[in-house]
């Protein structure tokens, strides 16, 4: 076989055509390392849902935003809201601390906000990130429906129902208040008021206003039973013995 022939028989055997393949290779690479990257984001996506929805239906991080409960709690304590505490039949109890909505009782005013910092906000708040709406409260419960609550006996006390309160949860050096009262709760509503009795705005403030104080039962939004962080001061919140002496109310008042 002559030169001619053998380079025309080189020339004409097939060369192996590889860009189709290696661009099918190289999509499938591309796609799958997008799904990788998709994951992680999809996984937090799915995680923030879920405690988002942890959040508002059974379980909620509320960040103290001020000294209105100390010493039972301080600015900075993060505590968890049981939301399911009072859904099924239960209701708040005296000597409860509570989280509530005081829209129409301790605030009757309209709230501006941006709508995309409120929604950024509420959503800080729900992973207790950020304080609450300036709308929500934390207090004790002090009386509930029916509850005959004055201030103060001889000893400086309250009563409820006629019977003293040893309020040993008192913010140390605080009388139990400095101004005297002598309200009967009405049904279906509290009067609470804050630990730091000097520097809690609470039912005292709010006499004059429309519901002389009370919250209705229907803007609690649940009860603090514990102290999530930090974690130096975790702890369960306990009702106080000191209400297990108040009778029951008389009975209905007009």
């Amino acid at each position: 076989m002559d030169t001619d022939a053998q380079l025309t028989e080189r020339d004409s055997s097939p060369t192996p055509h590889t860009g189709s393949e290696q661009g099918s290779r190289s999509a499938r690479l591309l796609a799958r390392t997008a799904g990788l990257r998709r994951r992680p984001v999809a996984l937090l996506a799915a995680c923030l849902a879920f405690v988002l929805v942890l959040s508002a239906f059974v379980a909620q991080p509320f960040l103290i935003p001020s000294s209105s409960m100390e010493n039972t709690l301080q600015i900075g304590d993060r505590v968890l809201v049981n939301k399911l505490a009072y859904r099924f039949g239960s209701a708040p109890a005296r000597g409860d601390v509570v989280v509530f909505d005081g829209t129409g009782s301790f605030v009757h005013r309209e709230q501006g906000e941006n709508p995309v910092a409120g929604l950024l906000r509420g959503a800080g708040a729900a992973l207790g990130l950020a304080p609450p709406a300036e709308t929500d409260y934390v207090k004790r419960v002090i009386g509930i429906g029916g509850d005959h609550v004055t201030c103060c006996d001889r000893r400086g006390r309250i009563e409820v129902n006629g019977e003293p309160v040893s309020e040993g949860y008192l913010h140390p050096g605080d009388a139990p208040s400095s101004v005297d009262f002598d309200v009967v709760v009405p049904e279906g509503k509290l009067w609470v008021m804050g630990d730091h009795r000097a520097k809690s705005s609470d039912s005292r403030d709010h006499l004059g206003d429309p519901g002389g104080g009370t919250v209705p039962v229907d803007k609690v939004i649940g009860r603090a039973d514990l102290i999530t962080w930090p974690v130096s001061r975790w702890r369960t919140l306990h009702t106080p013995a000191a209400f297990d002496r108040i009778p029951a109310a008389a009975g209905p008042h007009g």
